[in-house]
């Protein structure tokens, strides 16, 4: 954990927010500025800046975002109609939180 991190605070419950989705390695909780009607973020428990400081001993993250958001897309009914996924690398790709985590957008149509 690192404690200057706000996810790394969220998930220590230090924040308070309402988990959509817990694992044992992730969770998910809704954006609090949403850039779609339906914007949740996808955090892991362990704290990796970016997607570029992921090696083979903790890339298969990336997949339980995936599979988490799969999940969740299906229960905020957004699963037939389409949804995006985005993971913002560094300050050029705008990342803003630097521990890594997926965006799930949808809902629009």
């Amino acid at each position: 954990m690192d404690k200057e991190c706000l996810f790394c605070r969220i998930i220590a419950g230090e924040i308070p927010t309402e988990f959509l989705f817990q694992s044992e390695d992730l969770v998910a909780f809704r954006d609090i500025n949403p850039q779609a009607p339906v914007h949740i973020l996808l955090v892991p428990r362990a704290h990796i800046p970016t997607l570029n400081d992921l090696d083979r001993d903790n890339a298969g993250v990336v997949a339980e975002m995936a599979l988490a958001a799969k999940k969740l897309a299906r229960a905020q009914g957004i699963w037939e109609s389409g949804y995006r996924l985005v993971i913002n690398v560094g300050k050029g790709g705008g990342q803003e939180i630097f521990h890594i985590h997926t965006h799930l957008l949808g809902g629009w149509g």
